[in-house]
């Protein structure tokens, strides 16, 4: 394969075209630029849209999703125009939203069955079977919905995203509210449908996940790409150690050579340094002549959630945490 520096690609001679395309995406809500020059390219990879809440990650998705129209740019899926070809790219993706999009009155092969009929599928009996199948339901099909657990009504959900063999899957926070076990096995499912040849487009705030399971990461703030590439390189830009001090009160960041600030949650304040264990002691000794109270320092080696605070920096809630809506969702999943 040779890449040819455009929007396409050339293999033994054909051009094939790259799963998303955004050139310079925007959109604004008024006077508010909720995405601002959005560009990628992405293609045959688990790509993971990571940002604070207001970043632009549900905007974007919408987006590419043909939900809502950029004010100005423009973006391909599968080849197809997101506003002049809108039908096209629905009949080659699939949307799978953070709040629950299964009926708990049906049983689960009806829920499937429902989607095949929507989208024409020929051969549906087979192909929801087939679907069930890999989502791992084939023993649980004829049951109602309401007596699944959280996690087997995300497979369900999978499931009716596959039941018409999409090339792109967008996936909005696919294991939230899960337990470990549940979440571990959403991502082998993820993971085998990227082995066959499918485009996943994840946004998600667990950084663990996106650092263990996803090809490449696009961290986004305030509308704008601040870092891309794969989990390894962005952790490899670092190339130093993290320094996180623990601290009671206030704490002025000092000015050490070679140390830097990176940013504060809670009563953790991070740094990083060339070489962690020679900057440790000289910022400690700083930090207590400045008169901080150091509960803790920790030295290790960089993880995504550095890069990630290091890209976005301490940012406010754009809005009040809606508890009321987090709770329906997460009984939803039970």
């Amino acid at each position: 394969m040779r890449n040819t520096g455009t929007d396409a690609r050339e293999w033994d001679g054909e051009m094939t075209m790259n799963a998303i395309e955004t050139s310079n995406l925007t959109k604004y809500y008024d006077a508010l630029c909720a995405v601002d020059d959005l560009t990628l390219s992405i293609n045959n990879e688990i790509f993971a849209l990571l940002g604070p809440n207001g970043s632009g990650k549900t905007t974007t998705v919408l987006m590419l999703t043909t939900l809502l129209h950029p004010t100005k740019g423009s973006a391909t899926v599968c080849g197809n125009d997101i506003l002049r070809n809108a039908e096209e790219v629905r009949s080659c993706i699939s949307y799978v939203p953070q709040d629950m999009a299964v009926d708990i009155k049906l049983t689960g092969r009806e829920n499937v069955r429902f989607f095949a009929d929507l989208y024409g599928v020929e051969n549906a009996k087979d192909r929801v079977d087939e679907v069930l199948a890999v989502m791992e339901l084939t023993d649980r099909a004829d049951d109602l919905i309401k007596t699944y657990s959280g996690g087997m009504r995300r497979r369900l959900e999978l499931a009716q995203a596959l039941v018409h063999e999409p090339s792109v899957l967008f996936l909005d926070e696919p294991t939230i509210g899960l337990d470990v076990a549940a979440r571990k096995k959403i991502w082998e499912h993820i993971r085998n449908l990227r082995k066959k040849g499918m485009t996943i487009f994840v946004t998600t705030h667990y950084m663990d996940e996106a650092d263990q399971f996803c090809d490449r990461v696009g961290i986004i703030s305030k509308g704008r790409i601040a870092a891309l590439g794969s989990p390894s390189e962005l952790k490899a830009r670092l190339m130093k150690d993290v320094i996180t001090v623990r601290i009671e009160g206030e704490c002025t960041p000092p000015h050490i050579e070679g140390v830097i600030f990176v940013g504060r949650t809670g009563d953790e304040v991070s740094f990083t340094a060339e070489n962690g264990s020679e900057a440790l002691p000289v910022l400690a000794d700083t930090l207590a002549r400045s008169g901080a109270a150091i509960r803790a320092m920790f030295l290790r080696e960089p993880t995504l959630d550095d890069v990630f605070l290091q890209a976005v920096g301490q940012q406010e809630e754009p809005h009040g945490f809606e508890d009321a809506k987090f709770r329906i969702m997460l009984r939803r999943r039970k």
